[in-house]
């Protein structure tokens, strides 16, 4: 279940954006980490580790509430817990080669 599980959680993410770029936040190369830990029998929480163009950007609580919706709405989800690190800071360089075509830069 937790493999399943976990599929459908990276599925959920790459279906959320930051709303001034046209690419979803796994593309994007801010998720940094997702796990697991068992909530109730047969049920999860979603630990999402995670971090913004900018420490200052203003879609930040936008994005994590977007994230907090959409992944509630799995199955056997009984919590979603987001923790945003800057360190080590995000760069350009973590989007995925399609990310970087999409915004002209490669």
């Amino acid at each position: 279940m937790t493999t399943e599980l976990t599929d459908r959680i990276w599925d959920t993410l790459r279906e959320c954006y930051d709303p001034e770029i046209p690419v979803n936040i796994v593309d994007l190369g801010l998720i940094y980490g997702v796990s697991l830990t068992e909530a109730e029998s047969g049920s999860y929480k979603i630990n999402i580790l995670m971090t913004l163009t900018a420490p200052g950007c203003a879609m930040g609580e936008w994005i994590k509430q977007d994230i907090e919706t959409k992944l509630r709405e799995l199955p056997n989800v009984r919590g979603v817990e987001i923790e945003f690190a800057f360190d080590p800071p995000w760069t350009p360089e973590r989007m995925t080669p399609s990310a970087r075509l999409e915004l002209n830069l490669i």
